[in-house]
């Protein structure tokens, strides 16, 4: 059976006999949750995985197939269950009966975590960017011990990066084609003539609101699709609330939790309009190269319109401005 045509029709029984071939003991609840890239699950168990779990629910979490290697994910996993045994609070998979953290479903890479609750900050409280600087601070002293030889590297070689930009020459307007050219270039050539990639560790590498939440008691991170090997800057600037008359504080707390525990490079600050480039190429290119997901067209209706690229130009072209001076 194809690994896509299996990945975009998972039935419950499927979703299911997984949970029970990985060692666990589902009830037969189960919701699936919101997830574009992959497709996760929320299952009950007859009682807890272990005797520290809060809940009695696990999160199944099939990977979209051809995207990533068994190789690259175990790389995740064990990323994250370094993080755990140092006691930083990120999710870390659990594992199955086989003593592993994935298994495998008609081609498709499994792999289940603890269910946590947590809230997004819609906005830091005073002192609360302190807390994140620690935290990523921990998180950049694990990253720091080694590469992940199996995962991209945030440069031009990323998803964002000059391969993307070719594969979109198809999809942009043919009007605005040219500019969106134009300014893309800039900053590809702007990156590479700027990152040093022996600053490079492992990294989020997607550490917004949404994947940064807290319990009451604390700030802990999650989702660690995106994992890659990067600057640390790139676990920061989309936390910025983007008030410029915030930044110079934002940048405060942020740095006064950081150097608790590690030396923050200053400098990078001045690659975020860089990374914020790359991200809306990449971001183009991700949903070009799962339109032929079903879920896709629909998610995204205004993508490939002359509106949405126009947007696009100009965010680009105001980024390419900002770096020319």
């Amino acid at each position: 059976m194809d690994k896509s045509s299996s990945f975009y029709s998972l039935d419950p029984e499927k979703v299911l006999q997984a949970a029970e071939n990985a060692g666990f003991y589902p009830t037969g609840e189960f919701t699936q949750l919101n997830s574009y890239e992959n497709r996760v699950f929320d299952i009950k168990l007859e009682q807890p995985h272990d005797s520290t779990a809060l809940n009695k629910n696990i999160i199944a979490k099939f990977y979209r197939p051809h995207r990533w290697s068994k190789e690259a994910i175990l790389e995740e996993h064990e990323f994250l269950l370094s993080l755990k045994n140092e006691g930083i609070p990120a999710v870390a998979p659990l594992f199955q009966g086989h003593d592993s953290t994935i298994s495998e479903v008609d081609g498709m890479f499994v792999a289940f975590f603890p269910k946590v609750l947590g809230r997004m900050p819609q906005e830091f409280l005073e002192g609360e960017l302190h807390k994140v600087g620690r935290l990523m601070a921990q998180v950049h002293n694990i990253g720091a011990k080694k590469p992940a030889p199996h995962r991209p590297v945030l440069d031009t070689s990323y998803y964002g990066g000059w391969n993307t930009l070719d594969f979109l020459q198809d999809w942009i307007t043919p009007e605005l084609r040219e500019r969106y050219t134009v300014a893309s270039e800039d900053i590809l050539f702007a990156i590479d003539d700027t990152f040093d990639p022996s600053e490079f560790i492992r990294i989020h590498g997607d550490c917004h609101k949404g994947n940064l939440l807290n319990n009451g008691k604390e700030f802990f991170l999650v989702d660690f699709d995106d994992f890659v090997n990067g600057p640390v800057i790139q676990d920061f600037w989309m936390l910025l609330s983007g008030d410029a008359d915030l930044l110079d504080e934002e940048k405060s707390q942020i740095i006064e939790g950081y150097e608790e525990l590690r030396e923050f490079p200053d400098h990078q600050w001045s690659w975020i309009p860089l990374l914020r480039g790359l991200r809306i190429i990449s971001y183009a290119g991700w949903i070009a190269k799962r339109w032929e997901d079903p879920s896709f067209p629909r998610l995204f209706p205004e993508f490939n319109t002359f509106r949405y690229w126009a947007e696009e130009v100009e965010a680009l072209e105001k980024i390419s401005w900002q770096i020319q001076g």
